[in-house]
């Protein structure tokens, strides 16, 4: 069975950050594209960034480059989401997923397999 265990959301003020820490169980993610994707009340869920087996990392929209550091360790099944400068706007469920690779998709309908999502919460 698989299993994606998201944790460290929490509340936070702007300009703050947080680390978000995914962990994998339950079939072999080697070759997978590992990603996070958020969504906020009343909106479709958001591609925030991708990383391969390889290491690569895309992010989505441009108001999140920079500031989120998508990375990955390969031994543990482990993908983390550094998030800082944090915004209001940035308030949402942050859901892990994966999917085979080695090809990166930003739409969440090309995702088999996804976590429980963790709230983040950021206050102005």
């Amino acid at each position: 069975q698989v299993q994606l265990v998201e944790s460290g959301g929490g509340l936070v003020q702007a300009g703050g950050s947080l680390r978000l820490s995914c962990a994998a169980s339950g079939r072999t993610f080697s070759g997978d594209v590992m990603a996070w994707f958020r969504q906020a009340p009343g909106k479709e869920r958001e591609f925030v960034a991708a990383i391969t087996w390889s290491g690569v990392g895309v992010y989505g929209r441009d108001s999140m480059k920079g500031r989120f550091t998508i990375s990955k360790d390969n031994a543990k099944n482990t993908v983390d989401l550094q998030m800082n400068s944090l915004k209001p706007e940035d308030t949402a469920v942050y859901y892990c997923a994966a999917r085979p690779g080695p090809r990166i998709a930003t739409s969440w309908y090309e995702y088999p397999y996804w976590g429980q999502g963790t709230q983040v919460t950021v206050s102005s």
